[in-house]
């Protein structure tokens, strides 16, 4: 697997101001139901920031906000439009994160992993950086999605490498599939230095407080069932929301 360096230019939805924005208001929605009034005093990093438009909602609650990516495009972009005092953008590798250890309160790691040539080094470099008793917002997709989100292509990320670099090409919609992801075991293991604490059923049970309305509606048939699954077959479920807290002692 290789670094996906272009994946801005790309992925259109990189750009997608709503979108992105909503994202990252149930990011912020989450850290303050941990942090508290912490979210004010902590150091931000965000691990994959592409376009910024993320980072810039981040900047209003908290700190301090740095953005990383090795997209050059994204970050150029970044950097061109958004011009706030405590926010600055920086080409960086999630797999070599160019800042001392325990540098940062908060991680934002949101649907990054499956992009990364080295996922368990990508872990080692989260926990490096964040201070103990730090922690990371992370979102991830399962494996066994049934439409893959990048390519909106069914059972694509099921595949085997060269079955899902066939697949691609002969949809017309690519010609290599760099994604690696993880199923809910497979996810459980990659992040097992960490103390999990398991949002996803909580933002499904009260869309509302963490502003997921947009997909998941208050008092709906999707509510019922997306709570259901994620609260009792995690496994099936397509993605999570994870917050990783770094132990204040490692084994």
């Amino acid at each position: 697997m290789e670094y996906q360096k272009d994946f801005s230019t790309l992925h259109e939805s990189m750009y997608d101001v709503e979108g992105r924005r909503r994202k990252a208001r149930t990011a912020i929605r989450v850290l303050e139901s941990v942090l508290g009034d912490r979210v004010a005093a902590s150091r931000l990093l965000n691990v994959g920031s592409s376009s910024g438009i993320m980072d810039a909602e981040f900047a209003k609650e908290f700190r301090e906000v740095i953005g990383i990516d090795i997209d050059e495009a994204a970050i150029g972009h970044a950097r061109a439009t958004f011009h706030l005092p405590n926010l600055r953008f920086e080409l960086g590798d999630g797999l070599n994160i160019p800042y001392p250890d325990a540098s940062f309160d908060v991680l934002i790691c949101s649907q990054v992993y499956e992009h990364v040539p080295d996922q368990p080094r990508l872990m080692h470099e989260l926990e490096r950086v964040l201070k103990p008793g730090g922690v990371c917002y992370f979102a991830a997709t399962n494996r066994y999605i049934l439409v893959e989100p990048h390519f909106r292509l069914p059972f694509l990320s099921w595949l085997a490498p060269a079955l899902s670099d066939l697949y691609l090409r002969l949809s017309g919609r690519g010609r290599n599939y760099y994604e690696r992801m993880r199923s809910y075991g497979d996810l459980r293991k990659l992040v097992a230095r960490f103390e999990v604490i398991d949002y996803t059923a909580v933002i499904i049970g009260d869309p509302a407080r963490y502003e997921f309305n947009y997909l998941v509606p208050t008092g709906s048939l999707t509510q019922s069932i997306s709570h259901f699954v994620a609260s009792r077959l995690p496994w099936l479920c397509p993605g999570y929301i994870w917050i990783l807290r770094k132990r204040a002692t490692q084994d």
